[in-house]
């Protein structure tokens, strides 16, 4: 296992630790049982957080779509033809979308189911047979609690979950690892109406913790390593269910997205 630790004070410390390989992840294996074996070779504790990448979790639950048994409709052909991706991808893509925000030669930018704003609706290629790609869990929450469930026996305590997945940013190069589910931990902090160092209120401070233990985990994932999941120990969290929906931002309060995009409006 390799570690890597952050903060440079004594009681200050938070350390990451990368959790023994899982083999290849099949539709209908118990994941959770399999998670929880490693982190319990690890010293999984009350008050850790394991952050795990997507793509087992949805291949556990058989969300996996073989392109050649994809029909595309219209739109997906219209849309093909625009992008240059395949129908079949496009249908895909847009079975995953709420609408399609942006478009750019080969780029699109959607509005997934789940509500968050990603490329092709966080529909994956990679680490998945030719042919194939992998869909984003249906409900990654309910997913992150029952990780985290099995994970809390091991530990005798709570335990929680961060499912990521990589994602680019408006206005920033590069790719990210964020939460895209949430079990065990409030995932957003308000800081509002506490005090900076000067003593002046805070009004408009939120610090998104899920998405923070994602990124540190990230530098520890391996693309192809067989070891997605990654121990958090020393990061005070505030017990709660959680959910993803804390840190997906209102689209009424998002000053990027402009009346036409929240009413719908394809571009």
């Amino acid at each position: 296992m390799s570690s890597r630790v952050l903060g440079d004070a004594p009681g200050d410390e938070v350390r990451l630790t990368v959790l023994g390989a899982l083999p290849e992840i099949h539709p209908g294996d118990d994941l959770p049982a399999m998670l929880a074996a490693v982190a319990a070779d690890a010293g999984v504790q009350p008050g850790d957080v394991v952050a795990i990448a997507h793509k087992p979790v949805s291949k556990a639950e058989g969300r996996i779509v073989r392109l050649a048994d994809v029909q595309p409709g219209d739109e997906a052909l219209h849309l093909a033809a625009e992008t240059g991706k395949s129908p079949e991808l496009c249908e895909v893509i847009l079975g995953e979308s709420r609408r399609i925000l942006r478009r750019r030669r080969s780029l699109l930018v959607c509005e997934s189911n789940l509500g968050f704003v990603c490329a092709n609706a966080g529909v994956d290629a990679s680490n998945t047979a030719e042919g194939t790609v992998v869909l984003l869990p249906t409900d990654p929450d309910a997913s992150a609690r029952r990780l985290q469930h099995a994970l809390s026996r091991v530990a005798r305590g709570r335990v929680g979950v961060v499912i990521t997945d990589t994602h680019g940013r408006a206005f920033r190069r590069g790719l990210v690892n964020i939460a895209v589910g949430v079990a065990g931990f409030a995932p957003v902090l308000d800081h509002r109406g506490g005090r900076d160092r000067e003593g002046r209120m805070l009004v408009a401070t939120d610090q998104a913790l899920g998405d923070e233990i994602a990124a540190a985990a990230g530098m520890l994932m391996g693309k192809a390593s067989g070891r997605p999941a990654v121990l958090v120990r020393g990061l005070a969290t505030s017990p709660s269910p959680g959910s993803l929906h804390e840190l997906v931002r209102d689209p009424a309060h998002d000053v990027f997205r402009s009346e036409a995009d929240a009413d719908g409006v394809v571009r």
